[in-house]
């Protein structure tokens, strides 16, 4: 096609307006002869006007007018400072420790960003600068992991691990998160569930997916 105009045009265009239409509606306007002579129609819808094609332009004008639709969100909530509900698009986040399980809870995000067709990122609060090369190691390879299955890594700073994570989700308006938890009774599973809910408090919007995990 030589019809075409460059990504960058619609990026910085102010304003964009879909007229949208069924493949199978301009199909039939195109055998009438409403967009092209009758001779050239059909020419046309054998070769580029196939009606696989026109599903897939359908799927990426539509998307297209998506993100162009929640960047101008973006933009409202920042300027106004609105609550951290008003959201357009799936956003996936998990969360991650130097635990190689970690690794399983990535794999999940992965999934789940792909199924909502979502924005997916992995979040890491540095609370422990002087981790052992073992965890270190450990972490890098959760990372590299992350990075590998197309997630953005988020290493974020703050000595509350909830309240470091809530205050991100909330500012970047993420839908879904995912913790981890070990299978652990006792103090630890009072402790964890504390900071869990401090979390839930400061994040209210945000839908919680809780995988347990073997200790290791």
């Amino acid at each position: 096609m030589r019809e075409t105009v460059p990504d960058w045009v619609l990026d910085r265009a102010d304003e964009i307006v879909l007229s949208d239409l069924t493949p199978e509606a301009l199909v039939t306007r195109m055998g009438r002869g409403d967009i092209y002579p009758q001779e050239r129609a059909e020419r046309a819808l054998q070769n580029f006007f196939r009606r696989g094609n026109l599903i897939a332009l359908r799927e990426m004008a539509l998307q297209r007018v998506t993100r162009a639709v929640d960047r101008t969100l973006d933009d409202y909530v920042t300027r106004k400072k609105l609550s951290g509900h008003w959201q357009i698009a799936e956003r996936v986040a998990v969360c991650i420790s130097a635990n190689p399980e970690s690794r399983d809870l990535i794999a999940r995000g992965a999934r789940m960003a792909e199924a909502m067709n979502a924005e997916f990122c992995v979040l890491y609060v540095e609370i422990d600068p002087d981790l052992s090369e073992k965890k270190r190691r450990s972490l890098d390879a959760n990372v590299q992991f992350a990075e590998n299955v197309g997630a953005r890594v988020i290493r974020l700073q703050g000595s509350s691990v909830p309240a470091v994570t809530a205050d991100y989700v909330s500012r970047n308006r993420i839908t879904q998160v995912i913790f981890g938890r070990s299978a652990v009774k006792g103090w630890k599973q009072y402790l964890y569930y504390r900071a869990l809910g401090h979390f839930m408090s400061n994040a209210p919007h945000v839908d919680v997916h809780i995988v347990t995990q073997q200790t290791s």
